[in-house]
């Protein structure tokens, strides 16, 4: 895996919201006088019938290419939905794609061409993962001079099976020496957890996993122990797409950039998104398990600190927000949060939006004007209508939005989480987000409970984000930095000038420097006589 997919798993991106799905804002309405229809055959090579949701995807142009969308530019490719269920082989089903479609019904596409490509979403895994294997795609199909409603409807055929994709975590790319390569193989391990907690929760069994990195010569000093750093992804990482940052750890530390700690890579995906360790009523105890279970379970297995200055937390964006959900919460248990580009950590700028204000619309501001989600150095890439609605036809499970539901919003009466906001009007429930504040806004909780946690968690926040955050994080970020202020907190904040959410890490034409300097402050937290210093 190349440096370039690794840097993408620090980027959560704010991508995917989803809820029941319904006909979008701009679908050809009910009484438009023709839908257009698409038909898709599902393969004689399938030997069994299948369910999931049927998602036909149309771009502009020639090149018969894998048709994606671009959370970047939303509106560049059309995608439709349908749900299907008992799906035999060789049978054909037709979809409506005027009805749950966005940027808007396919019937209002100007004549051109395009190319088309079906995928079949078996795992409802789409809206988080993207394709995943055992998912069903068609061939990229070209549509020369197409002129939507006339001539031959289009017709696709889903022929192939989506595949596991090699995990090429010692990528050349990583520029690993032949020791390296070896080191880093032997010193990382999957720690695979059953969670008593999780488990009751869920009635069945759940799991806690993490790739753990030991540091160089851990084997050779048998009577060492190290700190520990505790690393949380970003929205749209697994335990299987942070891999790689398990070798580029390893490699750093052998090259002496880093010192030595043990790494506990957390996974926090799961298929309602990320579920940030937080405690919720509708993902179950994950910051239970974490610090009671887990930690525990890992201390046993480990030469590990096992103490509060030997506990540390780092991670980027949805992770960085864990990282500070987890030092607030459990003041007492670690010793230091070094969270970089969290998501927003104070509601009243939730990516620019006060989701306190009276009558607050999570589409429009009080001037009629779209919130933006996504910049690129002042630019406007995307809306948060935009992405909501495009998320919203990509499944009802998994997106970033609806991640927030799940970790942050009460139970409604159907078992789902209740919607912080409307879907199709951008409507603020000020109900849910009332329990929002009381139970997960970080600077509220600070501030209310600093007599009971300000003692333990004085001095132990490090925060990092760009000025020209791409999702608009920095707003949140000097609210927080403000109510910190107000405490005397000896709080850290560092707002880095021009940077962005992707690539906030860079220093110099380093990718990564800034996990070097984040890890010696770690080191000094844990080893305050140390005096360690990186390798010129």
């Amino acid at each position: 895996m190349n440096s370039s997919r690794i840097r993408s798993l620090l980027i959560p991106g704010l991508f995917a919201a989803a809820s029941a799905a319904y006909c979008l804002g701009q679908a050809v309405s009910s009484h438009s006088p023709q839908h257009l229809f698409f038909h898709v055959i599902l393969g004689p090579q399938q030997t069994q019938a299948v369910s999931g949701r049927l998602l036909i995807f149309v771009e502009r142009g020639t090149k018969l290419e894998e048709v994606r969308v671009n959370e970047f530019h939303p509106t560049g490719v059309y995608v439709a939905a349908k749900d299907v269920s008992d799906w035999k082989p060789g049978e054909t089903v037709d979809i409506d794609v005027d009805n749950i479609a966005y940027p808007a019904g396919y019937s209002t596409l100007p004549s051109g061409d395009y190319v088309t490509q079906a995928v079949l979403d078996t795992a409802h895994k789409f809206a988080y993962y993207g394709r995943v294997a055992g998912d069903l795609e068609s061939a990229p199909t070209a549509l020369a001079h197409w002129i939507p409603g006339q001539g031959t409807e289009p017709q696709l055929t889903l022929s192939n099976v989506v595949q596991e994709h090699p995990n090429d975590w010692l990528s050349p790319r990583l520029k690993l020496t032949v020791e390296e390569k070896q080191g880093a193989t032997e010193s990382t391990k999957l720690f695979d957890f059953l969670s008593p907690a999780l488990t009751r929760f869920w009635g069945r069994s759940m799991h806690i996993r993490a790739w753990v990195v030991v540091p160089p010569g851990y084997k050779e000093h048998p009577k060492q122990r190290y700190p520990t750093v505790y690393w949380t992804h970003g929205f749209g990482g697994t335990l299987d797409r942070i891999h790689p940052f398990a070798a580029m750890v390893y490699q750093r530390m052998a090259e002496g950039k880093m010192p030595p700690m043990i790494w506990v890579l957390l996974d926090e995906s799961s298929p309602r998104g990320t579920h940030e360790f937080a405690d919720s009523v509708n993902n179950g105890p994950w910051g239970t398990a974490l610090t009671t279970e887990a930690i525990p379970a890992l201390e046993r297995q480990y030469r590990m600190d096992a103490k509060p200055s030997g506990r540390l937390l780092n991670g980027h964006s949805s992770g960085g927000w864990a990282t500070l959900w987890l030092q607030v919460t459990y003041p007492k248990i670690f010793g230091g949060s070094w969270p970089t580009s969290p998501d927003p950590s104070d509601f009243h700028d939730f990516t620019g939006i006060d989701l306190y204000a009276p009558r607050a619309n999570a589409y429009t501001k009080p001037d009629g004007s779209a919130y933006p989600l996504v910049r690129d150095h002042g630019q406007v890439m995307a809306t948060v209508e935009q992405l909501t609605k495009l998320e919203d036809v990509l499944g009802p499970y998994g997106g970033q939005m609806a991640s927030f539901d799940w970790v942050f919003s009460p139970r409604g009466p159907g078992g789902r989480p209740e919607s912080m906001f409307n879907r199709a009007t951008g409507d603020v429930d000020p109900t849910v987000v009332a329990y929002w504040q009381q139970h997960y806004d970080i600077a509220y909780r600070v501030a209310q409970q600093w007599p009971t946690i300000g003692r333990d968690l004085r001095g132990k926040v490090h925060l990092y984000v760009g000025t020209a955050d791409t999702f608009y994080l920095d707003g949140a970020a000097h609210l927080l930095d403000a109510v910190f202020q107000s405490l005397h907190a000896d709080e850290h904040f560092n707002y880095i000038p021009g940077r962005t959410h992707m690539d906030l890490y860079r220093v110099g034409k380093d990718p990564f420097g800034l996990f070097d300097q984040i890890a010696a402050q770690m080191y000094a937290v844990a080893r305050p006589k140390a005096h360690w210093k990186a390798k010129e």
